[in-house]
């Protein structure tokens, strides 16, 4: 998957684990793609960070999840759902599902996927 091209329900999505970068070029990658996506206007993007290809771990992960919690933290993120907690069944996801219907056919929506994470810009 290209790291730009958006997913089929019209979000953007954003793959920071193509080309099984480092770290700190997944981190780098993060930060651009926020960035463009603030010029874009776009109010949600989808990270696909994965979650370490032995299903525990990842350092992308860790460190993409610690990064947005900075970012939310400064104000320069409203929010992010990690995958685990992407379900219907969360007040906070309901809340942004009703407000953007597009992401209610997201394929990782209660899957409890933890590579994938949902921005709030």
């Amino acid at each position: 998957m290209h790291p730009r091209r958006p997913s089929t329900n019209s979000v953007h999505t954003i793959n920071l684990e193509a080309g099984m970068p480092l770290v700190h070029e997944a981190l780098a990658h993060l930060e651009r793609e926020l960035t463009l996506a603030r010029q874009q206007r776009r109010s949600v993007v989808k990270l696909i960070h994965g979650y370490g290809s032995t299903g525990i771990g990842g350092d992308i992960r860790i460190a993409v999840q610690k990064r947005l919690r900075e970012l939310q933290d400064q104000g320069s993120i409203r929010g992010c759902f990690f995958g685990e907690d992407w379900s219907t069944s969360n007040a906070e996801c309901w809340t942004l599902l009703k407000r953007h219907p597009a992401l209610k056919s997201d394929p990782h929506l209660g899957k409890q996927n933890r590579g994938i994470t949902i921005v709030v810009l």
